[in-house]
């Protein structure tokens, strides 16, 4: 059985305004996750509740989690940097300040993902030049923070974990890796909402050789952590006409941010192939750090459904990726 550390994204815990962070870490901590990833706006929004500025907030929540006996994990998403097309040390401004929160918090990880916006610099070198500065702020103050870089499915200059992982050796920097999500892998190469077998064409083979060559070519040192998430099948399929849909924003994008549930929970249409990436990752790799649960499930929205409850479908989606882990391992 995989024994990696397990942590859970605060806003998959509840997207409810009205359950507060301190709530979360407490549910989280009494359900056995070992961590949480701190999501900037449920720490912004606590620090409000509390009339308190955000950096005390932050010290406040790290005391809370030093109770519980839960590490904050990461700090997370500082959205859409690489690349920008605002002046540089304006969003290095930014990165400063995000960077005093996470140390804050004692969390080790800042998260990017790549950037989504079209009004970007696609030049490779500008990029790693911005990134490079990115992770020397990063380790320029003690204790240092690593960047956990995260290529999303429908990201403008970097969708892929090849081009990610491009990007990581290019930039250089012990402290600049990757954070691995298998919703992003998933619905890269394998899922398709708009289709009505659910698939891309091709996806049964090109899946596992997508994860047979990051084992084979991604540095262990270099995957900083692993998210787990599912992806919910469209019945009727996805279009321009759904409910859901925006105006120029991509697919994946949409089903991210309404239909991703924990693994392998089939009976909230859950259906993408978890196991077979979690295993790659996990055991194949011989990857022994942390392991984290996020999920954007529609359902957290409203306040019906409990924090507690929450955490306890996060702990059982993980024993069903270990036994999974575990089952195709003996295949």
């Amino acid at each position: 059985m995989a024994l990696n550390k397990l942590a859970i994204a605060s806003v998959s815990l509840s997207l409810y305004a009205g359950h507060l962070l301190d709530e979360k870490i407490r549910a989280a901590a009494q359900h056995g996750y070992s961590g949480i990833e701190i999501v900037y706006s449920d720490l912004e929004t606590y620090s409000k509740s509390q009339n308190i500025p955000i950096h005390t907030a932050a010290q406040k929540i790290n005391q809370i989690c030093n109770k519980n006996n839960i590490k904050a994990l990461s700090l997370a998403p500082f959205e859409n940097f690489e690349g920008a097309n605002s002046p540089l040390e304006t969003r290095l401004q930014l990165a400063k300040h995000w960077l005093e929160i996470a140390r804050l918090l004692k969390a080790p990880y800042l998260q990017v993902p790549s950037i989504f916006t079209n009004d970007c610099s696609r030049d490779a070198a500008v990029i790693t030049t911005e990134m490079q500065a990115l992770a020397d702020l990063a380790s320029a103050t003690k204790p240092t923070v690593s960047i956990a870089y995260e290529a999303l499915s429908w990201g403008t200059n970097h969708s892929t974990w090849e081009s990610a992982l491009d990007l990581v050796n290019s930039v250089n920097r012990p402290n600049f890796g990757l954070c691995m999500d298998t919703f992003h892998e998933a619905t890269k190469i394998w899922g398709d909402p708009s289709s009505a077998s659910g698939k891309q064409m091709y996806a049964e083979e090109r899946l596992p050789d997508s994860l047979r060559r990051f084992v084979r070519d991604c540095p262990l040192e270099k995957l900083f952590y692993v998210q787990l998430s599912d992806g919910e099948r469209f019945d009727p399929p996805y279009s321009v006409t759904h409910p859901w849909a925006v105006p120029g924003e991509a697919k994946e994008f949409t089903w991210s941010r309404h239909a991703r549930p924990f693994p392998f929970e089939s009976e909230f249409g859950g259906y993408l192939p978890i196991g077979e990436i979690a295993r790659a990752w996990i055991v194949e790799m011989g990857f022994k750090g942390w392991v984290s649960m996020e999920v954007f499930d529609r359902r957290l929205r409203d306040g019906s459904v409990s924090v507690e409850t929450a955490a306890r479908r996060g702990i059982e989606s993980w024993r069903k990726v270990q036994a999974e882990m575990e089952e195709k391992s003996r295949l």
